[in-house]
C-alpha cells in the first residue's frame, strides 16, 4: 500500500473513531440535571419564559432543568459567568436582545463577545412593546405626538428600564425614523416608568404588552400603538407604529437560548430541536402569549443568524444616535 494512501487511511479512520465517540457521547448526554441560567431577576418575563421551556424540557431530556438567576448590570453578570462556563451541554442560559445583541454598543468593559462567545440555540419567542400614554393625556395619536415633538424638540419625555432595554430601543428607533427628540427619563424597572407616567411626570413608555396589560385593563394608561408590524391579537384595536406614518417601524425583543461556545454540535442541535418541540406545544404557546411572547422555535442555524441581523440593526440605529459606551 502506497504510504500516502495509508496515511490518509489512518486519518481517515481517526475521523470517524472521534465521530462515532462524539455521537455516543451526544446520545449519552444528558446524564445529570441541566443548569439554565437566567441574567435577570425572579418574576419578569425572561424568568417566567424559562420556567416553562424548563418544564417541557425536562420532561423530554428525562432529566431536571435546574433555573438559576443571576441578575446585575444589563444581564451582563450572568452572562458572563455563561461565557465561562465548560461547554459539555450542562450550561444553558435565557439570552434577550439586551444580553446578545445591544450590550456592547452601551458598555466598553463587557467581559463577552455576544456572538463568539456563545452558540445560538433557538429562539424561543419575540415580544412587541406597546406605546401608552397616561389615559388623561393630551395625546390622542402617534400624529399629535410627533407634532408636538417637530413644534418643541425634546419637549417630551419617556420613561424606559435603563440602557439596551426594549423601552429604551422603541425610543430610539421611534427619533430616528420621525426625526424627533425624546428625553430619555431611565429607571431601576419598568414599574417605576409606569408610576410617574399615570402620576403625570412623564410623558409617554414603550412598554411590553404583558407588564402594560394591567394598566391598560383598568383604564389608567392608554395604548396608541404597537411596535410590530402586524396587529397583536392581544391588543385588538391598536395598530401597529408602522401603519401610523412611521414606516419601516419594529423593534421587538426576543427571549432566545445560548449555549457556552464550542459546545459540540450534536448537542446544540438536539437541544435546539427539543426546545422547538416544547414551543410547538399549543399549551406552552398559549402559557407564552400570557406572558406576551410570540412563540417562535427557530434553531440554531435560523437563530444565528437572526441574531447577527440584530446587532447589525440595533449597532447602527445606537451609534446613529450618538450613544457612547460606558
Amino acid at each position: 500500500m502506497h504510504p500516502l494512501f495509508r496515511s490518509a487511511l489512518r486519518a481517515g479512520l481517526v475521523l470517524a473513531g472521534l465521530s462515532l465517540a462524539m455521537s455516543a457521547w451526544a446520545q449519552a448526554w444528558p446524564s445529570r440535571p441541566i443548569r439554565y441560567v437566567v441574567p435577570f431577576s425572579p418574576g419578569g418575563v425572561s424568568d417566567a419564559t424559562a420556567r416553562i421551556v424548563a418544564e417541557g424540557l425536562s420532561q423530554r431530556l428525562g432529566q431536571p432543568v435546574v433555573i438559576e438567576n443571576k441578575p446585575g448590570v444589563s444581564g451582563i453578570l450572568g452572562t458572563q459567568s455563561v461565557a465561562r462556563a465548560d461547554p459539555d451541554g450542562y450550561t444553558i442560559m435565557g439570552g434577550t436582545i439586551t444580553t446578545h445583541a445591544v450590550n456592547p454598543f452601551f458598555y466598553k468593559k463587557l467581559g463577552y463577545d455576544p456572538v463568539k462567545d456563545f452558540v445560538a440555540v433557538n429562539l424561543v419567542g419575540t415580544v412587541s412593546n406597546v406605546l401608552v400614554v397616561a389615559n388623561d393625556s393630551k395625546f390622542h395619536s402617534v400624529e399629535q405626538i410627533v407634532a408636538a415633538l417637530k413644534a418643541r424638540p425634546g419637549g417630551l419625555t419617556f420613561g424606559t428600564a435603563g440602557p439596551g432595554s426594549s423601552q429604551q430601543l422603541s425610543g430610539q428607533l421611534f427619533q430616528s425614523v420621525t426625526g424627533t427628540q425624546l428625553q430619555q427619563i431611565s429607571y431601576k424597572g419598568g414599574a417605576s416608568a409606569m408610576t410617574d407616567l399615570i402620576g403625570g411626570q412623564i410623558d409617554l413608555v414603550f412598554e411590553t404588552v404583558a407588564a402594560a396589560r394591567p394598566m391598560l385593563d383598568g383604564k389608567r394608561v392608554r395604548a396608541l400603538g404597537v411596535t410590530s408590524t402586524h396587529a397583536l391579537p392581544s391588543l385588538p384595536g391598536v395598530p401597529p407604529l408602522a401603519d401610523q406614518g412611521l414606516k419601516g417601524f419594529e423593534m421587538q425583543s426576543w427571549q432566545g437560548i445560548f449555549a457556552p461556545a464550542g459546545t459540540p454540535k450534536a448537542i446544540v442541535d438536539r437541544l435546539g430541536n427539543e426546545i422547538a418541540a416544547v414551543v410547538a406545544n399549543p399549551a406552552v404557546q398559549q402559557r407564552l402569549r400570557t406572558l406576551g411572547v410570540e412563540p417562535e422555535g427557530k434553531t440554531a442555524a435560523a437563530f444565528a443568524a437572526f441574531q447577527r441581523s440584530e446587532v447589525a440593526k440595533w449597532g447602527k440605529i445606537i451609534q446613529a444616535a450618538g450613544v457612547v459606551p460606558e
